[in-house]
């Protein structure tokens, strides 16, 4: 029996949008070949929601349904075989207890796995950048105060441009230089806000910034936190799973 014989099947709840979809489909295989080499690769199932319907979700506050309609397609992995499921966003974590609630597989939740490499970098005060809705949602800030950790959040105007920049351009694989310049003066302006690090909460920024653009301040990029913890699960390097309740 091979070392791949051993691997959890990973569950990846994509679709929004693709661009995130594909940056853990190639970030997990990367990180299993990583760990075993040759032509080794993840044993994962994708299931890709249509980005549209989700869009209309949000623009209309129809969290219920969108719920309902997560929960189905987490379903639909358990299913086919998953052990396990990450959802390739940070937004739709807003409907995670429905999800959760409809599965009896481990879910593995993005905001617990940002608090812990923003508890083992040893800050208590972080800056977060996402969608409009992980930025004023209370679901994001809530489940980081369970870990003793306070969030700040851009003004209005530049919550605004955050969040335009996602949807018109990011999601579609769009990279400007000038959204680039505006998400980095927003990282500055959180830290003098008085953040020590700053989260990059939607799954499409690392497109955008990278720890390289602001060297001295820690940028957490929860796409690869994530898809980390998820390699670290199918490869059993760790078995205990957060209880996500």
């Amino acid at each position: 029996m091979s070392a791949t014989d051993d691997l959890r099947t990973i569950g990846v709840l994509g679709g929004m949008s693709s661009e995130s979809t594909v940056a853990y489909y190639r970030q997990i295989d990367q990180g299993i070949n990583d760990a075993l080499g040759g032509h080794a690769a993840g044993e994962l199932l994708i299931r890709s929601v249509n980005f549209g319907e989700i869009e209309r979700f949000i623009q209309t506050e129809q969290w219920e349904t969108a719920g309902e309609y997560l929960a189905a397609a987490a379903q639909d992995l358990e299913a086919g075989g998953a052990e396990f499921i990450v959802m390739a966003t940070n937004t739709m974590h807003k409907v995670a207890p429905a999800i959760i609630r409809a599965i009896s597989i481990p879910f593995v939740h993005i905001v617990d796995v940002t608090a812990d490499a923003i508890q083992n970098a040893g800050i208590e005060t972080v800056g977060l950048i996402g969608t409009q809705t992980t930025m004023e949602a209370s679901f994001y800030r809530n489940r980081l105060d369970k870990y003793g950790i306070d969030v700040v959040v851009p003004d209005p105007a530049d919550r605004e441009a955050v969040d335009t920049i996602i949807f018109d351009e990011l999601t579609d694989g769009i990279i400007r230089d000038e959204s680039r310049d505006r998400y980095l003066d927003v990282v500055d302006d959180l830290v003098a806000a008085g953040a020590d690090g700053v989260v990059l909460g939607c799954t499409e920024i690392e497109l955008l910034i990278e720890q390289a653009d602001r060297p001295d301040v820690p940028l957490f990029d929860t796409t690869t936190l994530h898809v980390n913890r998820a390699v670290e699960y199918s490869l059993g390097e760790r078995t205990e799973f957060i209880d996500t309740n």
